[in-house]
């Protein structure tokens, strides 16, 4: 006689297979070009749908789609301490795991693998610190000149003065993108939120997120001023359907370095200053220091109170939440946390000497 313990064991046996062939299904997936070219096409279906449904909602419900999840996850961990609730809260724990799974790969982990932008960049040339320095001083003086242009609160640090119209711009760039790097259709639909967890963020070293199963692009609100414009255009271009980190970066690039909205520019051009000098330090320190010498007395108190935003804010949570990060970007064939290489190669392939 077969107990309902008994049946539970085989239930828990079967969502277990179903997630290993899940796996192996999906790395398949990986390296068929017609499969990805198939969840590309998916993406573009179903991206302007969820914008649609969700950004008419005032808060973000990705976020609370997040907790009540985490809450039922942890409730179900705590039963299977429990001898008697075990097997069906492990049988529960399975068939969360494998729902979530299929539909992340389905509307999200499928786009990690595609095209990479720079095979679609024409002359592809390894970074060279020479041209990495001539950029940098090219920015250093656009920096310099659009930073007059903004606004600065009592203290003198640059301070968003309309947030909406700075989105507003992020997805007008969006249809002016070159046609050679984005074939992608732009909604157009605002659906930037804050973020419920902005306060944890702030000792994480998270800026911002894109939740793959809302379309919502979530930014830290709480963040110094001169992060949060570039941190939207970034996770926009996860809205478009860049899944990479760095080509994320670099779609956000795009999107703010020929704006004509101040803020959004000066945002992007000094994001871009600051990954270049990234690169050049480990080669060329004393170089760093003197385009740093040369920042504009406004830019230098910009740049004094991100860092004492950094170092209020380090801990434990930050180098938990890097080391998970970097781990998952690995995990998806990119390059990890740690370097910023492959959004300079872009960088240096797109802009003209």
């Amino acid at each position: 006689m077969v107990t309902n313990n008994t049946k539970i064991i085989y239930k828990k046996r079967f969502w277990a297979g179903i997630l290993l062939a899940q796996f192996l299904l999906f790395y398949a997936f990986s390296k068929s070009g017609a499969m990805i070219s198939f969840f590309e096409k998916f993406f573009e279906l179903q991206k302007k749908i969820h914008q649609m449904l969700f950004s008419r909602i005032p808060f973000s419900f990705g976020d609370l789609m997040y907790i009540i999840f985490g809450i039922f996850l942890l409730y179900q961990i705590v039963l299977c301490f429990k001898k008697i609730r075990r097997n069906e809260a492990m049988l529960k724990l399975l068939i969360a795991i494998n729902a979530f799974y299929l539909v992340y790969q389905m509307f999200w982990g499928m786009l990690y693998f595609q095209i990479p932008i720079i095979k679609k960049l024409s002359d592809q040339k390894e970074p060279e610190i020479g041209k990495a320095k001539t950029l940098a001083l090219r920015y250093l003086e656009k920096c310099k000149a659009t930073r007059q242009t903004v606004k600065e609160d009592r203290n003198g640090i640059f301070i968003i003065t309309d947030l909406s119209s700075i989105q507003t711009e992020i997805l007008q760039q969006q249809a002016k993108l070159p046609k050679y790097i984005s074939d992608k259709k732009a909604p157009q639909i605002n659906s930037f939120k804050p973020s419920i967890f902005k306060s944890v963020m702030n000792f994480t070293g998270i800026l911002g997120y894109y939740n793959p199963f809302t379309a919502e692009a979530q930014y830290n609100a709480k963040l110094p001023h001169t992060l949060i414009p570039f941190t939207s255009a970034h996770e926009s271009s996860h809205q478009l359907g860049f899944a990479r980190e760095q080509e994320a970066n670099f779609v956000g690039y795009l999107l703010g370095v020929n704006s004509k909205n101040a803020d959004l520019k000066y945002s992007t051009e000094y994001f871009t200053l600051k990954s270049l000098l990234r690169f050049i330090v480990e080669e060329d320190p004393e170089f760093v220091k003197s385009v740093l010498n040369q920042y504009s007395p406004a830019m230098k108190r910009d740049r004094m109170y991100e860092r004492s935003f950094i170092f209020r804010h380090q801990g434990w949570l930050d180098d938990f939440f890097g080391f998970t990060n970097n781990l998952f970007l690995k995990s998806n064939q990119q390059e990890g946390a740690v370097t910023y290489s492959y959004f300079i190669d872009l960088l240096l392939n797109y802009e003209k000497p």
